[in-house]
């Protein structure tokens, strides 16, 4: 008689990764007996899938009360913060799906196992945000990563798609060597994989420990790679202009979610007696983050690497509520998980508004592609207006909750110089934002095209409209889900 060593309790803790998995290989199955007309039938069996598991999250934080699920040995974590990231994973994932069926008919790439590989990418990234063990941690990175090196060469026929796709993977099977040594170190210290038995081992060792910092240094450096942080931000350009513009988007918003919810796992439950050497280090990297991701945005006349820069930049910003959580403080988190809601939005929607303009004959990279546009097409033009302003962080709109948020967690924590830098870079940004805001009201109008609109895109930008746009007038609901999000972690 076999016995199981998990409860009942514990897979229905992964109910909604099960659903996801459940449903990709549903897609992967029946992909062969759609006819081509019908390739959107993937589209929403995906949409189905992810409605589920939606729903399940919300009952798990209805359920939740507060308290913390601990299942599988140990090893995986459902509490309040893990179902926040999951969330937004979920909902971003939705909007991907929603931008894709149009892209990919416009494009003839219309497979079902695109549609399949983001859910197991989802998947990933919702094991990462609940791992508390080094090798669940790596398993779900690596699934997630995986997933994203075949949706940046999905286009097998486009040669910048093949380019962009190889070089993600060399870098990203680089940083995994980086990341996999660091924890490897780790266990070596405290002779487990748990994040808590290793924080009480660092705890028992002295200050300024060599191997400690060795293993601190390589496992950040690794999952720096993953969220785009200068110097391991190389991939992030030419995978955002060479990747299909709807995986662009993708990958710009949910695995940004999941590697920011690991980093703070890491951090905060098996770092933490480190706290005074990552903090120093997280500084020197927010820093060159903030300063490349700005001044390189500057130059850029492709859209999807002026964006990719733009994103680099928001991690810069995303990277100075580590250094106010490294002293205690609550509102850095704080600031962390609304950031992460808003850009969510605000980010997507400037995409849906790229993924309009693309045609046949017209790519829409350039920034010159959006001349005119106000004339041509005046919604999408106030559309990406109110995007592009909540991406520069200017009130009404969701991205001034967020930035609001970061420089008040470094107020409080003392770190004046930080919110001064953050604020002029701020300064740069609404310039060169306000590059394309030119372009679309103040240049001459090219040759009138029709837009590539669908009920999915239409749907999509809805969406992150309404997001952008209440998340800025009324923020307080929001405010009280994200500090509820990292109650966890001040227990």
């Amino acid at each position: 008689m076999i016995t199981s060593f998990f409860s009942g309790s514990d897979y229905q803790a992964i109910k909604p990764e099960i659903l996801l998995a459940m449903f990709g290989l549903a897609i992967l199955l029946f992909d062969f007996l759609l006819d081509k007309r019908d390739k959107y039938m993937n589209a929403l069996t995906a949409l189905a899938g992810l409605a589920l598991a939606g729903l399940k999250l919300g009952m798990f934080w209805v359920a939740m009360g507060g308290a913390g699920y601990h299942g599988f040995g140990g090893v995986f974590v459902l509490d309040s913060f893990a179902i926040f990231a999951k969330f937004i994973i979920v909902v971003a994932t939705a909007i991907v799906v929603l931008l894709s069926v149009k892209y990919l008919e416009i494009e003839h790439a219309n497979l079902g196992e695109y549609y399949a590989l983001l859910l197991f990418s989802a998947v990933g990234m919702m094991f990462l945000a609940s791992g508390t063990d080094l090798i669940v941690l790596f398993i779900a990175l690596e699934l997630m990563a995986l997933c994203e090196y075949v949706l940046t060469g999905f286009l097998r026929g486009n040669r910048r798609s093949n380019e962009a796709s190889v070089k993600f993977f060399l870098l990203g099977a680089f940083s995994s060597g980086l990341l996999l040594y660091g924890m490897s170190l780790l266990y070596g210290i405290g002779g487990s994989t748990n994040l808590l038995v290793i924080a009480q081992r660092l705890s028992d060792r002295p200050v300024h420990d060599p191997l400690a910092w060795i293993a601190m240094i390589t496992l950040l450096a690794g999952i720096f790679f993953k969220v785009a942080a200068v110097p391991f931000h190389q991939w992030t350009p030419d995978a955002y202009e060479g990747a299909p513009t709807s995986i662009t988007a993708f990958i710009s918003v949910a695995p940004k979610v999941a590697s920011f919810a690991f980093f703070i796992r890491i951090l905060i439950a098996g770092l933490w007696p480190l706290r005074a050497e990552w903090q120093a280090l997280t500084i020197g990297v927010a820093i060159a983050t903030m300063t490349l991701g700005n001044l390189a945005a500057i130059t850029q006349t492709n859209i999807k690497r002026f964006f990719g820069y733009s994103t680099i930049a928001h991690v810069g910003y995303l990277l100075l509520g580590l250094v106010a959580a490294a002293d205690g403080n609550r509102e850095g988190l704080t600031a962390i998980a609304i950031y992460l809601l808003v850009y969510a939005f605000m980010n997507l929607g400037a995409f849906a508004v790229i993924i309009v303009m693309r045609r046949k004959d017209l790519i829409g990279d350039e920034i010159e592609d959006f001349s005119g546009l106000m004339s041509r097409a005046p919604g999408m033009a106030i559309l990406m207006l109110i995007f592009l302003l909540s991406l520069a962080g200017i009130p009404p709109t969701a991205g001034f909750i967020g930035k609001y948020f970061i420089f008040l967690s470094l107020i409080e924590t003392g770190h004046y110089y930080l919110a001064v830098l953050a604020v002029a870079y701020a300064v740069v940004a609404l310039y060169y934002y306000f590059r394309i805001v030119v372009a679309m009201f103040m240049k001459k109008a090219g040759e009138a095209v029709p837009l590539a609109t669908s009920a999915g895109i239409r749907v999509a930008l809805a969406v992150t409209l309404s997001m952008t746009l209440v998340v800025g007038v009324y923020p307080q609901p929001f405010i009280l889900i994200a500090r509820e999000a990292i109650r966890p972690f001040f227990m």
